[in-house]
C-alpha cells in the first residue's frame, strides 16, 4: 500500500482503525449530536442511518484503489488539502456518486504547506470553473456564529 502522504499517518497512534480514527471523528459525532438534537425526526433519520451503515468514516490514506459508487462524499476541511490529495478523491468517484467539500480559506490551518492560493478549494475554483458537473457556494458571513465571525474579522 503507497500512503496518500507517502508516509504513514495513521500508523503512528496505538490501536486498531476505530481506535485510531476516534480523535479525528469527534467534530462529525459533535455535529450529528447537535443535528440529532433539533428534531425527534433527525434523531430517528440518523439513527437508521448510522444501523444501516450508509454513513461511513474512511481516513483518506487509505482510498486508493477504491471506486465509490451511487455515494454521496462529503469532504470537510477541504482548505487543508492539497491538489494531489483532492485529485485522488476525485478520481476514485465511480458512476452515480457525489462529492461534496466544505472549507474556509480562513481557517487553514496547515501553514506551512498550504495557504490561500495553494490549498486545494483555491485551486479548483479556478481549474473547475465553468465545468458543467461542478457548483461552486460561497458564502458571504460565518454559518458557524456571531462569535467565530468575530474570530475570524480581529484575530
Amino acid at each position: 500500500m503507497v500512503h496518500l502522504e507517502d508516509t504513514d499517518n495513521m500508523g503512528c497512534l496505538p490501536g486498531d482503525i476505530s481506535e485510531k480514527m476516534s480523535p479525528w471523528l469527534k467534530p462529525i459525532w459533535h455535529n450529528l449530536t447537535f443535528l440529532k438534537e433539533i428534531s425527534d425526526g433527525n434523531q430517528q433519520k440518523i439513527d437508521k442511518l448510522l444501523h444501516d451503515k450508509k454513513i461511513e468514516i474512511e481516513p483518506l490514506d487509505y482510498i486508493r484503489g477504491t471506486t465509490f459508487f451511487k455515494c454521496l462524499l462529503i469532504i470537510g476541511e477541504a482548505q487543508n488539502l492539497t491538489p494531489h490529495q483532492i485529485k485522488t478523491i476525485i478520481t476514485r468517484a465511480g458512476m452515480h456518486t457525489k462529492i461534496i467539500f466544505t472549507g474556509d480559506l480562513d481557517q487553514i490551518d496547515r501553514k506551512r504547506r498550504l495557504d490561500k492560493l495553494s490549498n486545494w478549494l483555491a485551486y479548483a475554483t479556478g481549474r473547475l470553473a465553468n465545468q458543467k458537473l461542478v457548483v461552486s457556494v460561497k458564502f458571504q458571513t460565518s454559518v458557524r456564529s456571531d462569535l467565530a465571525k468575530i474570530g475570524f474579522e480581529l484575530l
